[in-house]
C-alpha cells in the first residue's frame, strides 16, 4: 500500500472496458464501469497473492490490458465521455446511493485506520499482532475502487484517480498526523468538487465538470506549497 497513491490514477482505467461495453450496448455506464472495476480489483488482489509481486505492479499489468480492451470496445463518439466524464442531473436514488457509498468509505477507513497505518510502516509487526494482511489489503483495494467509482460518472476513467491523488497530496502537505491528514484530504476534495459544480453551473457552463474539478484541486495543492515544511 506504500506506493498506491500513483496507482490510484491507474486503477481508475480498469473501469474503461465496462464503460465501453455499456456505451456499446446502451445500458448504464456506472454498472459496466463498476463491474469491471471490482472484478479488476479482485484480479489484482489474487495475482498479488499468487505471484508475490507488489500490488502496484499488478495494477499496472491489469491496467494495460483494460486500457486496450476499453479503447477497442468504446464507440468513437462516446470515447471522450468515457475518458473525461459528463455530468448529468442526479435522481434521488442515485444521490442516496452515492451518499451511502461515501459513508461506507468513511466507516471502513476509520474502522481499520490503526491496522492500515501499522501495515504501512511495519508489515511484520502487523502480522505479529494478528492483523490479517491479505484480507486488509483486499478491503483497502475494494474501498479504493469504490472511491474511484463514486467519481467515475462525472470525472471519467482518465480523471477519476485525480480525486484521490491531488487532495491526498494537499492533505499531506498541511497535516502533521494521520487524523489531520484524513480530514484535510476530505476537505480539499469536497471543496474542489463543490467549487467545480458552482463554476460549471453558473460561471462557465460550457466547461466540463471533471477537468474543472482537477484544475481547482491542483490550485489547492499549489496554495498548500506556501506552507513552510515543519
Amino acid at each position: 500500500m506504500k506506493r498506491m497513491l500513483l496507482a490510484s490514477d491507474v486503477i481508475s482505467h480498469v473501469a474503461l472496458p465496462g464503460l465501453g461495453l455499456a456505451f456499446l450496448l446502451g445500458f448504464n455506464p456506472l454498472l459496466g464501469g463498476g463491474a469491471t472495476l471490482f472484478l479488476g480489483t479482485l484480479l489484482i488482489w489474487h495475482l498479488q497473492r499468487k505471484t508475490g509481486l507488489a500490488t502496484e505492479a499488478m495494477i499496472g499489468v491489469v491496467f494495460a490490458g483494460s486500457l486496450a480492451i476499453g479503447a477497442a470496445l468504446t464507440p468513437q463518439e462516446d470515447l471522450v465521455e468515457a475518458l473525461f466524464g459528463r455530468f448529468q442531473p442526479l435522481s434521488l436514488f442515485t444521490f442516496l446511493l452515492g451518499a451511502v457509498a461515501v459513508l461506507l468509505i468513511i466507516f471502513v477507513i476509520f474502522r481499520f485506520k490503526e491496522q492500515l497505518v501499522l501495515s504501512l510502516f511495519s508489515p511484520e509487526l502487523a502480522a505479529a499482532t494478528f492483523v490479517r494482511l491479505d484480507r486488509l489489503n483486499l478491503y483497502f483495494l475494494l474501498v479504493f475502487s469504490l472511491t474511484v467509482l463514486v467519481g467515475l460518472r462525472f470525472m471519467g476513467a482518465l480523471l477519476a484517480g485525480a480525486l484521490i491523488i491531488v487532495p491526498a497530496t494537499t492533505g499531506r502537505r498541511l497535516a502533521s498526523n494521520v487524523s489531520h491528514f484524513l480530514l484535510g484530504s476530505c476537505l480539499a476534495s469536497v471543496a474542489a468538487v463543490g467549487s467545480g459544480f458552482l463554476i460549471t453551473a453558473f460561471l462557465l457552463p460550457r466547461f466540463s465538470l471533471g477537468p474543472v474539478v482537477v484544475i481547482i484541486s491542483a490550485l489547492f495543492f499549489a496554495l498548500s506549497l506556501l506552507k513552510k515544511a515543519a
